[in-house]
């Protein structure tokens, strides 16, 4: 028996990475998951790995979570396929860094867009099928970028962008309370990615740098931030909400 057993979730961003993990992770747990990405054919190979294990998956790509419509229509298909929606896991995010004040202004709106007009959206229309499911939970994906500054790399973008999704995680949760709907945002610190691995490369200093920040000196693992989370959307974490947890190896510890 797993602790999502019978919920519906909706993950984004599952063409791969955390999101295809967390695909994996929520649908051992018992989970019926709908999950999207601008990426079709890798989203469709999520859908593929996740049924060969023997889970329920439902793919919607592709998907562009920064248009109003399109965020719209996946909460709608996702309410569609299992008949209700309980959980939205914001997963999905497009960053681009750079330094003040060499940063461009189409940059700062895209990173913006990518990381928390996205959330924002999916869960705006999410909202009233959590509601009429007799409430829910929402986990928003934000970072430790938005709990404290880093050098490498530089990431003024990245930063605001995520204070405001943990603030709006708070928010949610407040308004969500009288609902029976929970809200808490996820702050990891690095994680291997392939976006991580396309970036840094064989950049040995940048990874150092990088990872020199945290206690534990490494990134984490997708299936360690991913954890977590599956833990928060089941009902033994009932009584969290408005809480932003981190999951970052003791990066901001210090």
């Amino acid at each position: 028996m797993g602790t999502l057993d019978g919920k519906v979730v909706l993950i984004t961003g599952t063409a791969g990475g955390m999101g295809r993990v967390a695909s994996l992770v929520f649908a051992r747990e018992g989970a019926k998951v709908v999950g999207c990405d601008i990426q079709a054919d890798l989203n469709d190979e999520t859908v593929e790995l996740v049924r060969r294990g023997g889970g329920e998956m439902t793919g919607v790509a592709p998907i562009d979570l920064t248009d109003p419509d399109q965020a719209r229509r996946v909460v709608e298909e996702a309410v569609t396929a299992y008949g209700g929606l309980d959980v939205v896991y914001n997963n999905a995010a497009y960053v681009r860094f750079g330094p003040m004040p060499d940063l461009s202004v189409d940059d700062w709106k895209a990173t913006v867009a990518g990381e928390l007009d996205m959330p924002f959206l999916v869960s705006k229309f999410a909202w009233p099928h959590l509601v009429r499911r007799g409430g829910g939970v929402i986990i928003n994906v934000a970072s430790m970028a938005g709990m404290i500054a880093g050098r490498v790399p530089p990431m003024v973008a990245h930063s605001a962008a995520n204070a405001g999704v943990i603030g709006m995680t708070r928010q949610f949760a407040l308004e969500g309370a009288r609902h029976g709907i929970r809200a808490v945002a996820i702050s990891p610190g690095p994680v291997l990615s392939p976006a991580s691995e396309r970036d840094l490369g064989d950049d040995k200093a940048a990874r150092d740098a990088i990872t020199g920040k945290t206690l534990l000196g490494r990134f984490a693992r997708p299936e360690e931030i991913v954890e977590v989370a599956a833990f928060l959307a089941s009902d033994r974490a009932s009584y969290i909400t408005g809480a932003n947890v981190p999951v970052d190896g003791g990066a901001t510890a210090w």
